[in-house]
């Protein structure tokens, strides 16, 4: 248990907008991660939790069945995530991962308000391997990142964004908007810290809030499905 990012191990007083965040066992894990939004013969849609890793939800489908692993969210990322049933059905949603033929779009919550209601942004993503992080610059080596927002609603200090990633690297949303001054709310990584704290944010407010299709082939009756996150921000 932690109240207001810091952990407690006894009964402690709250206070009216406190944040209590309890954290799941393995165990636990696997029956609270996520919930299922859409099964057939060829693919599974997982409905993920925040708090929870991608694996915790394959390793808890595997169980039920055979299961492939197709991508991941953050830990801290809730929302979509699918998965292949069988070798065919896996080959076919790689390929159309790899060839940017799923449309991801995401919901955010920022700090600040954005110089546009609505833009296409480009920007270079370097790695840190030893840090595990990631560095947006304007120009340079590395690898180029596309990402389009829309302003959907502005709360006082915040702004709630629609994200569409036109490529997806490592943390590009949390990284991409951290550079341009207006991080997600509750991003430890990324974010400010301070202004986590004041409005006691200890997890990132970022939802994986739709998957479009466009995969062909034995998917080809998934074609322009478009899967919806029960989340919101």
């Amino acid at each position: 248990m932690r109240v207001n990012g810091k952990k407690v191990g006894e009964n402690v007083a709250l206070s009216s907008g406190d944040e209590v965040c309890y954290y799941l066992t393995p165990a636990e894990e696997a029956t609270r991660a996520f919930t299922i939004l859409y099964e057939d013969e060829n693919v599974i849609v997982a409905d993920k939790e925040s708090g929870v890793n991608s694996e915790a939800v394959f390793h808890t489908l595997a169980e039920r069945g055979e299961t492939y692993f197709i991508h991941r969210l953050d830990r801290n990322t809730e929302g979509l995530l699918i998965f292949a049933k069988n070798r065919t059905a896996e080959e076919a949603l790689l390929s159309a991962f790899r060839d940017r033929r799923v449309e991801k779009r995401y919901l955010a919550l920022v700090f600040g308000r954005m110089p546009k209601r609505r833009d296409v942004l480009e920007a270079v993503l370097e790695k840190d391997e030893e840090k595990a992080t990631v560095r947006v610059k304007r120009a340079g080596r590395g690898e180029k990142i596309v990402t389009e927002y829309e302003v959907l609603e502005e709360r006082g200090d915040t702004s709630l964004l629609k994200i569409t990633l036109h490529t997806g690297r490592t943390h590009q949303i949390r990284a991409h908007l951290a550079f341009l001054g207006r991080p997600v709310v509750g991003d430890e990584k990324y974010g400010d810290h301070g202004k986590n704290a004041a409005v006691h944010a200890t997890r990132q407010r970022l939802v994986a809030k739709e998957l479009e299709l466009f995969c062909g082939g034995a998917l080809a009756y998934l074609d322009g499905t478009v899967f919806v996150s029960q989340k919101n921000l």
